[in-house]
C-alpha cells in the first residue's frame, strides 16, 4: 500500500483570520518559527499567506503592515487533498499546481498541510531507510 499523507503531514496549524493585520500575521509567524499561515473565513480555509505574499505585496509595493489585512494579500487555496491520498498523487498535484503547500481537508475541516519540506523531510528517511545516504 502506498504510503498517505497523513503519515507525513504537518498537523500543527498555525492559522489567522483573513481581517487581521498582515502585522499581526508577521509577528505570530515569528513567533511560531513558520514561513506560511492558513488564512480563515470563520472556521472555513480560504487561503495562505506566505513570506513571499510578503515580499511581492506588501514590501514591493510599501505598504504598511499595519494597514493591510491578511485576506488582501493571501493567495487562495487552489487545490486541496484528503489525508489518506497517496504521497505520489499529491505530490503531483502540487507540481501541477505550480503550489509549495498542500492543505489537507477531511470532511470539510481542516487537519494538516504538506510542505516542500514535509516532503524533503520524508525523501530523507527513505534514502537513509535505503542506505543511499548517510547521516552527517
Amino acid at each position: 500500500m502506498a504510503e498517505q499523507i497523513k503519515d507525513i503531514m504537518t498537523k500543527e496549524l498555525v492559522t489567522i483570520s483573513k481581517d487581521h493585520s498582515a502585522l499581526e500575521a508577521a509577528k505570530i509567524m515569528t513567533e511560531k518559527g513558520v514561513s506560511s499561515l492558513i488564512i480563515l473565513a470563520g472556521d472555513q480555509p480560504v487561503g495562505i499567506v506566505t513570506e513571499r505574499d510578503f515580499i511581492k505585496k506588501i514590501c514591493l509595493k510599501e505598504l504598511q503592515l499595519s494597514t493591510v489585512k491578511v485576506g488582501e494579500i493571501m493567495s487562495k487555496i487552489r487545490t486541496s487533498a484528503p489525508p489518506d491520498m497517496s504521497i505520489e498523487v499529491a505530490v503531483q498535484r502540487m507540481i501541477n499546481n505550480r503550489i509549495r503547500r498542500l492543505p489537507i481537508i477531511d470532511n470539510g475541516k481542516l487537519v494538516g498541510i504538506i510542505t516542500v519540506t514535509d516532503l524533503a523531510k520524508h525523501l530523507r528517511t527513505i534514502l537513509l531507510l535505503n542506505g543511499t545516504l548517510r547521516y552527517s
